[in-house]
Formats: C-alpha cells, structure tokens, sequence
C-alpha cells in the first residue's frame, strides 16, 4: 500500500489503526507520524491527531486521524472497544498499574481461577466507575493525573483516595463480555508485559523512558489473571482492576494491558509504527 503525495486525493481523511509501542505515550505517536504526514504531504498546517488516548504501558489498536478524518476523532472514540487485561492480585499501586510502585499488600493466598471465574458476572451491564486519579479525565477544567501527580510528589499520596471520591465524577459505562483467558497462581514469576512482547523502542528524539517509570511487581509472585474485556468508551481497565480486586477481598493493579479491537478496527490489522512511517 502507498500514499499519494496529494492530501486532496483523500477528502475524507486517513485514519490508521496502529499497534502503538509499549512505553510511547499516545502522544508520541501522534508527534512521530505528524511530522512524517506533513513531510510527505507537503502541508505545514496538516492536522494529526488520535481517536482514544492509550496509557504508556499499553500497547494495542490507536487510532490515528490524518486530516479531514480528525473530524470523526469523536465518532470513533465513541465506538466500543476490547481489551486483554493481565491483572495481578495482592498489591496496589496509586495509578493502578506500572507506572508507581507498590503503596499497599494485600492476602492473596484464597484467590483462584475459580474465584475470580465467580466474580467476572458481577461486572457485567450497564455500571457506574470511578476513575483513577491518574488518568486524562478532566476535574473542573484540570487533568485529574495532574493533580494526582501533584499530590505524589509532594509526598501527600494517601490523600489520593479522598481526592478521588471528593473530585471525580462516576462514569456511566457498560462491560459486555468478560472471559477469563488464563490464570497464573501464586508463586509463579511473569514478566511485566502481557500476552506478548510489545519491544521497549522508544521513539527518537524524545525522553520517553526516563519521564515512564515502570515498577516491576513480577518478583512478588502474585497470582494474575489474564481477562478479555470488551466494553463501552470510557471504561478505565485500571480502575476494573482495582474494583476486581476489592471484590475478591484483596487488592490488585494492571500488570499489562492491550486493546485488541477499537471499534472495527482490530489488533490482527493494525500497522507497527515501521509499516505507518513508511506509509509517509
């Protein structure tokens, strides 16, 4: 497949589902293959953006928009989406995933395939979700990650919780289907990524793996549990993580995450960010 050099040849824009990297921020993406567009299209003024941010440890389908298709970012954002989920029980961290270290332990020694197997229906339907404070949902015009790493690095963290029922609004979101994929019992030492190798390239000319810190929990030999989700926009598989934990009277954190499918679009089709740069 080639591109013409002529963005009018496309009036309705470009839309590109690529698998982005482990460790690139969706805005890195975004910055990569902009610069790559309006090299290729001649066209300074060029609009790039994403439909659907990815958190930096997350690989999986984004969505990125190339001219007349930003105007159906919103569209597309909207669409349901699918994600596999490696979840690790005994432990939280303040984000709910890699991205700090571990805040609190938790008994793990009860929790099973069966017991989890038993818990996904409760999460089933239409239900209202809290989001993580370290996430890009807006609290009175500020990013909530904002003031979550405000409070962090002023050594006030236990604070994050009340912050985040005093400031955070509950969604409104729906999980379709849950299936247990895989579950690795306590003992067991699992790399921190889930499913495959996503690689640690980071893109050049920016400082990506020194601003991502990435705790390794593996050691611990946590019992995970491997989970397809398939859901509604807005549902935040870091806070499912946490609230699966609490309903098995334990804690728990992501240890991975890919989303496999963004509406049509799914992971099987979507480029490498090699194959979307020679594109442009």
């Amino acid at each position: 497949m080639t591109l013409s050099h002529d963005i009018a040849d496309y009036p309705e824009g470009i839309v590109l589902a690529v698998d982005k990297p482990y460790r690139w921020t969706s805005a890195d993406v975004i910055r990569k293959l902009k610069f790559a567009a309006i090299k290729h299209f001649g066209k300074k003024n060029l609009k790039v953006g994403h439909a659907g941010t990815l958190d930096p440890l997350a690989t999986g389908v984004l969505l990125v928009c190339i001219g007349n298709a930003c105007k159906r970012a919103q569209e597309l954002q909207d669409h349901d989406k699918e994600y596999i989920a490696r979840i690790r029980f005994g432990a939280t961290t303040p984000s709910y995933d890699l991205e700090k270290d571990v805040d609190r332990t938790f008994p793990y020694t009860h929790i099973t395939a069966d017991a989890v197997r038993a818990a996904l229906p409760a999460f089933l339907g239409e239900q209202e979700q809290v989001a993580p404070l370290f996430s890009a949902k807006s609290v009175d015009g500020v990013r909530a990650y904002e003031l979550a790493r405000k409070l962090y690095r002023s050594g006030r963290s236990a604070e994050l919780d009340a912050a985040a029922l005093e400031n955070l609004h509950r969604n409104r979101i729906c999980i379709s289907e849950l299936e247990l994929l895989d579950f690795i019992p306590a003992g067991n030492v699992i790399g921190p990524r889930v499913a495959r190798d996503s690689g640690e390239s980071l893109p050049s000319g920016t400082n990506a793996s020194s601003r991502i810190h990435v705790a390794d929990t593996s050691a611990l030999g946590l019992p995970e549990a491997v989970i397809r989700i398939a859901c509604s926009k807005g549902t935040y598989i870091r806070a499912f993580a946490r609230d699966l934990g609490e309903a098995l009277d334990s804690g728990a954190h992501l240890a991975g995450l890919i989303r496999s499918r963004s509406g049509d679009f799914v992971l099987d089709k979507a480029l490498s960010m090699e194959q979307a740069l020679a594109l442009l």
